[in-house]
């Protein structure tokens, strides 16, 4: 009687583990989403007004206060004047505003995700 038991290939195994192991390293070490934001612009039913991410320095490793004071356009029917940006990660973004984030960088990638070891502080 001969076996007849079905062997993978290895590559297909290597493949396969290669899968998982990129899928924790990306959930883990990957950067918070973030959206440039104007700090002054804080709607209370909507958040604060996303603007365009030239507004923001692009380091956003910080995790304080990034803004860059740039000068442009800060909403219909305002005139133009300093738009007070910095990035606002982890945000839920609606119809133009983003709410229910944090703009410290640090705390967001302490939010973890598959696989993070949680290295932020236990808040007790």
């Amino acid at each position: 009687m001969a076996e007849t038991r079905r062997r993978l290939r290895s590559s297909t195994v290597v493949l396969g583990g290669m899968g998982v192991l990129a899928t924790a390293l990306s959930a883990c070490g990957s950067d918070p989403d973030r959206r440039c934001v104007d700090r002054n612009s804080y709607d209370y039913l909507n958040g604060y007004r996303v603007v365009a991410d030239k507004n923001c320095k692009t380091s956003g490793s910080s995790g304080s206060s990034g803004s860059s004071g740039s000068t442009g356009s800060i909403g219909k029917g305002r005139k133009s004047g300093t738009v007070d940006a910095d990035w606002y990660y982890d945000a839920e973004v609606d119809r133009g505003y983003a709410d229910h984030g944090t703009f410290s960088r640090s705390e967001a990638v302490d939010r973890g995700g598959f696989g993070c070891s949680g290295s932020g502080s236990g808040g007790g």
